[in-house]
């Protein structure tokens, strides 16, 4: 594994969002994350922590106007991070999936590194909004994720009852699936030769 190429820093600047972004995929739980949305940011250090990443992100953000091209922005730079990482690896899993509870919520999460961004969901939350955040963009966040990051994506609620649960959940069992297929292999990761 080589490690030499970590961390990747990843800048945006447009007329509605300035972020700056740093991610280490191999980190220490390093994280610094100032969204300007509380609760994104704690969704967000829930994917980092438990992927045991460094993140470091900063976020100027039009909050005036509402969240959409904040969270939008931020997931289209981690996705680009995350797509040099991996395709920066000499070896990986490429694939990931993990059943993740959380309390009443069960989410399941499968992925694939595979240079086709797409992405599956069935985030069916009973809220309009969780601490500031409009619930419609957390399937969006996931959808630019998964295109950004060139990723196969599937998210799957098995049951769940608390919003909030929900939402963590699925950063959590995100997490891990990461974790899993950014695991070093053996062999190739694909018999087209390159992904």
């Amino acid at each position: 594994m080589n490690n030499s190429q970590f961390p990747i820093s990843v800048e945006r600047k447009t007329k509605e969002t300035q972020i700056t972004l740093s991610l280490n995929i191999f980190g220490s739980q390093k994280i610094t994350i100032n969204s300007g949305i509380p609760f994104l940011d704690h969704m967000l250090e829930q994917l980092a922590s438990h992927a045991r990443w460094d993140l470091s992100l900063a976020v100027d953000g039009d909050l005036e106007v509402d969240d959409h091209h904040t969270v939008e922005d931020i997931a289209i730079c981690l996705g680009e991070a995350l797509q040099q990482s991996w395709r920066s690896l000499d070896t990986m899993q490429r694939y990931g999936q993990r059943l993740l509870p959380m309390d009443e919520a069960l989410i399941l999460c499968a992925l694939d590194l595979s240079g086709r961004g797409i992405y599956v969901g069935e985030l069916k939350f009973t809220r309009e909004n969780l601490g500031g955040v409009s619930t419609e963009m957390f399937e969006h966040f996931f959808n630019t994720l998964a295109m950004s990051a060139a990723m196969t994506l599937h998210i799957k609620p098995m049951t769940f009852r608390n919003n909030h649960h929900l939402a963590e959940g699925c950063f959590k069992a995100l997490a891990y699936a990461l974790k899993e297929a950014l695991l070093p292999a053996s062999g190739e990761n694909t018999t087209k030769g390159i992904l």
